[in-house]
């Protein structure tokens, strides 16, 4: 199994369209119709084609600054109820809800087959997350039967939030958006994952066509 090098990820990024957007990254680039962070891609490549969904696996996807850790939070507690009936050593006392459901085009976003087998080895049912459109999800959780739990947010809200959380990130090296430039750009859809609208409605769409899943 060869998973994409660093050459051929850095080769993909400096083909793709770039900007200066609202996100960690100093540059988002066009990848696949949506704004990709560079440090995402190389991960999304790997994640795309070489990760085999379950059937019994749970995705807690969502657009950025959704309310993504406090659904991660919640669902870690109801998936692994019978593993920690006890909340006096529960692993949400000791660990971000990050930590315990991972993003795995982040763990795949370099060349370690150490971490692809650690995502084989979880024990079941497997709690993942994406931040990625539905449209560039792998084929294996499309075609799948596993679970998805999506949760949207106002945009309004969205866009004050990431604004707010990442101007404190950002270096002093990364290009500094003012709150209107922050806006023009969002509504234009230049920010992580988005376009916002592309984002819920690939999702919606799916959940009327397949209410189970």
């Amino acid at each position: 199994m060869a998973l994409a090098s660093h050459k051929q990820a850095n080769d993909l990024i400096l083909s793709l369209p770039k900007e200066s957007g609202l996100g960690a990254a100093p540059y988002l680039h066009l990848f696949q119709d949506f704004w990709c962070p560079s440090f995402y891609v190389q991960g999304v490549n790997n994640f795309q084609n070489h990760f085999d969904a379950k059937d019994t696996d749970v995705f807690v996807n969502s657009f950025p600054r959704s309310g993504t850790t406090w659904l991660k939070a919640l669902a870690f507690v109801i998936v692994n109820h019978h593993r920690f009936s006890s909340f006096d050593n529960h692993p949400l006392l000791s660990s971000n809800p990050h930590e315990l459901v991972r993003y795995p085009e982040l763990i795949l976003s370099h060349d370690l087959h150490d971490k692809f087998l650690s995502l084989n080895n979880m024990s079941e049912p497997r709690l993942l997350s994406t931040h990625l459109p539905f449209s560039s999800l792998p084929e294996s959780i499309t075609k799948s039967n596993c679970k998805i739990i999506y949760i949207r947010r106002n945009p309004f809200d969205t866009f004050v939030s990431a604004w707010e959380f990442f101007t404190k990130m950002k270096s002093v090296s990364s290009p500094r958006l003012t709150l209107e430039e922050a806006f023009e750009k969002y509504c234009n859809g230049i920010i992580g994952f988005s376009p916002w609208w592309s984002h819920m409605l690939g999702y919606w769409e799916e959940s009327i066509t397949r209410p189970n899943k």
